[in-house]
């Protein structure tokens, strides 16, 4: 079959268009995350009730991803992710127009659902479009697109909020979103490799039931879920330490803090290459040994070292999701949308619980005791991440996965 193999100008054109879509998903998804000090002061609510604005949003997201993976079998890739774009760059404007807490959350429940559109999908299409061997480096990519987005979500709303306040932020982060949307419509290629079939709710969800049943998918699934509650439940509470005495940050400097994404642009796709050339299960161990001891120095009181572990952190991160993500692609024989959509479900819910679970130990036990959490989630994700190993060979190129 004809795949667009790296070095093309049909590849460039994928990344470049993925790249965008990533970034305004995740630039609308984590917009609200700077601003969790800045509703505990207007809405008069706690970091732990703050940190829904994030959390309805990624559970709304997660739950819908199973919905418009499925339904993409059927109406296609390209048109659901730049529908999905659209509406959730206009929504982003009108969370800014929220008169209160109650309306900002119901809007935020619309953004997940209408943002689900788009990594449902997208993961599912460069597994059908692209040479296999060449997967790992566009998938991590598209992982560096999201980084970017997360990144340019949060520094762009803290520096807004500074100058102005957080509303006129995000509804900066819409106006952004929509040129990015209007950039991915035009650049994707369509699919060529896509047969779109008859939308037959039972077989489908026969086959996402027989993804479930997969024990080595399964476990993916679960590593996705552990990783990103990790994840998010640092970057969630970081803002209430580095706001408090005894560094008493402003909240653009806070917002800077997410600069430390492009750490992740790098791991992601240099990561994604080691896995396609060395396998994937030892660097996802790395991957994750490396997300742990991040964490572990930010529990040090000096605030450079401090910034430090949180670079670490992060590059563990989004080198072990690049890793398993694109695994998931190749292990599922049937349904690759399916099969990518559940891993985000899996995904985004860890960052719903995770965030959520988060508030309650910074609350109780301070710094420590979300570190504290995070390194058991991540004891867990190695675990399974060996389970991996155990059940089969991590290859290369067209070769089964392990």
């Amino acid at each position: 079959m004809n795949y667009i193999r790296r070095g093309s100008k049909a590849y460039r054109k994928v990344n470049l268009a993925l790249f965008a879509g990533g970034f305004t998903t995740f630039a609308v998804l984590y917009c609200t995350q700077p601003m969790l000090p800045e509703f505990t002061r207007e809405f008069q609510v706690s970091p732990t009730v703050a940190s829904l604005s994030l959390s309805v949003t990624t559970i709304a997201l997660s739950i819908s991803m199973l919905l418009f993976g499925t339904l993409s079998e059927a109406w296609g890739r390209k048109p659901i992710m730049a529908t999905s774009l659209f509406a959730a760059s206009v929504l982003a404007i009108f969370t800014a127009l929220s008169p209160t807490y109650h309306v900002l959350l119901a809007v935020r429940i619309l953004e997940g659902i209408v943002l689900a559109g788009l990594p449902a999908i997208a993961m599912a299409y460069l597994g059908e479009e692209i040479e296999p061997s060449s997967l790992g480096a566009a998938m991590g990519l598209y992982i560096s697109g999201n980084s970017l987005g997360g990144l340019g979500g949060r520094v762009v709303t803290g520096m807004l909020t500074d100058w102005f306040n957080w509303r006129v932020a995000i509804a900066g982060i819409g106006v952004i979103s929509l040129l990015a949307s209007l950039y991915f419509f035009v650049s994707l290629p369509p699919s060529r490799h896509f047969q779109p079939r008859k939308l037959e709710v039972g077989k489908l969800l026969q086959s996402l039931w027989s993804h479930c049943r997969n024990g080595r998918l399964l476990a993916l699934f679960s590593i996705g879920f552990l990783l990103m509650g990790s994840f998010v439940t640092l970057y969630n509470y970081i803002g209430f330490q580095l706001i408090a005495p005894p560094y008493e940050l402003s909240q653009t400097l806070v917002g800077w803090i997410f600069i430390l994404y492009l750490v992740g642009t790098f791991s992601s796709s240099w990561m994604g290459r080691l896995a396609d050339r060395y396998g994937r299960h030892h660097i996802l161990w790395a991957g994750i040994i490396i997300f742990a001891v991040g964490a572990c120095i930010t529990l040090h009181g000096n605030l450079w070292l401090k910034i430090v572990g949180i670079a670490i952190f992060t590059f563990g991160f989004f080198g072990s999701h690049s890793i398993a993500s694109s695994w998931v692609g190749l292990l599922a024989s049937h349904d690759k949308a399916q099969a990518s959509s559940l891993y985000l479900f899996f995904y985004y819910m860890g960052s719903s619980i995770g965030g959520t679970a988060g508030g309650l130990f910074w609350s109780m036990f301070g710094w420590a005791g979300v570190v504290g959490m995070i390194l058991f989630l991540l004891c867990l994700a190695f675990l399974l991440s060996l389970r991996l190993a155990v059940k089969g060979k991590s290859v290369q190129g067209h070769s089964p996965i392990g």
